[in-house]
């Protein structure tokens, strides 16, 4: 049952491959929450993990459902029993059903049309770009995606997609149902002022160029590209070392690649601050993931003002603006475009940074996003949320 239109709407949030060390998607999950929660909204998000837990937060209610770890993916759960979800679903009641797994939740399409709950799915990802970077042929990748998302498209009421690089695997299918809406940054905790000289001298000498990769270590986003560009830079005489920030499946692997070269890990890095520091501190940031739909570490760097070299693949080019570099997916093309972004004055580079990310506030997506579930705003203004 809907709840009455002057009362706050119950939002039931939903998704998988959430685990404690997962970037992106675990900050749009926590800023939206917190988001609709401010705006008078009752956000209640379920989510897999190692054991069952109900607890409120700052982002409302989050339910923790038991859910098996995927083999190969760095400890990713998923929900899995549908039965049990089914029922929880029903005995929340949700007046909208917000889901970020267009895979194996999509099920949950089904499951508010009966329900009679409208419900949106999310598009974090490209379903081609991630089938491509997995090895399919893009044709093979075209036509799988294509059918996913028909089903997908037809599953739900709306689809959201945080940009119109993501919204056009849609507009191929001639999809009538997707709205898009922007993921968003926090300003005041990603800042310029927390560049630290002391960091920085710690992390590299004062003739090198310091380079950040903040990503998770797996196959869609292409890490290793960054370290095949510290090696072409390194060869054409460029005093460049690199620091990874984030852990994965494939952190053995690319630890054994980067042996010869100056490439620290520094693993999964939980204290948001502090990655705010390190992101702050470095010279350039790099994203080399082709899939990514929007990138959020790239947008916290560009509002720490250090400027990103982006996949061309992917959505970051229009996220960037002028405000980064983009590249092909190679090492060498990724250390061009860091000398390109290097010739330019730093000054000018950092505020250009800082001056994009600026256009991406928290406030504006919360909004773009109860639009998406035609649900008002009872608490005006929307306040940015806290760190």
């Amino acid at each position: 049952m809907s709840a009455p239109a002057s009362a706050g709407l119950r939002i039931v949030r939903m998704a998988n491959f959430v685990a404690p060390a997962s970037g992106g998607l675990r900050t749009a999950l926590r800023e939206l929450g917190a988001g609709y929660l401010a705006a008078g909204h009752e956000p209640v998000l379920i989510v897999p993990g190692e054991r069952a837990a109900d607890r409120m937060t700052g982002q409302g209610r989050v339910i923790t459902v038991p859910g098996p770890v995927v083999p190969g993916t760095g400890g990713y759960r998923v929900l899995t029993d549908r039965r049990a979800l089914a029922s929880l679903l029903e005995r929340l009641g949700p007046d909208r059903l917000e889901v970020s797994d267009r895979t194996t939740l999509r099920w949950t399409g089904e499951w508010a049309r009966r329900a009679r709950v409208p419900a949106v799915m999310v598009s974090h990802e490209t379903a081609d770009g991630v089938l491509r970077t997995w090895g399919l042929p893009e044709p093979a990748a075209r036509r799988a995606a294509d059918r996913l998302n028909r089903r997908t498209a037809y599953a739900y009421s709306r689809v959201v997609c945080t940009t119109e690089w993501a919204e056009r695997e849609f507009v191929r299918i001639r999809a009538r149902n997707v709205v898009r809406a922007p993921l968003g940054v926090d300003l005041d905790r990603c800042r310029p002022g927390l560049r630290d000289q002391g960091l920085r001298n710690r992390l590299a000498r004062e003739d090198e160029v310091l380079l950040v990769l903040c990503s998770r270590l797996s196959v869609e986003k292409r890490p290793g590209t960054a370290i095949e560009a510290v090696r072409v830079l390194r060869g054409r005489g460029v005093p460049v070392r690199l620091v990874v920030a984030g852990d994965g499946p494939l952190r053995a692997r690319l630890e054994g690649r980067a042996r010869s070269l100056p490439v620290r890990f520094l693993g999964h890095v939980a204290d948001r601050g502090r990655l705010a520091a390190l992101q702050a501190t470095a010279d350039l940031c790099l994203a080399p993931g082709p899939a990514e739909t929007f990138g959020l570490a790239a947008l916290e760097a560009l509002a720490c003002g250090t400027p990103v070299v982006a996949s061309a693949s992917s959505a970051l080019p229009e996220v960037l603006g002028s405000a980064g570099a983009v590249a092909l997916d190679d090492g060498a093309s990724f250390a061009d475009a860091v000398q390109l972004l290097l010739d330019r004055p730093e000054r000018l580079r950092r505020a250009a940074a800082r001056a994009r990310a600026e256009c991406f506030g928290w406030d504006r997506a919360v909004r773009a996003f109860l639009a998406a579930h035609e649900a008002p705003v009872l608490r005006a203004p929307v306040r940015e949320v806290a760190s």
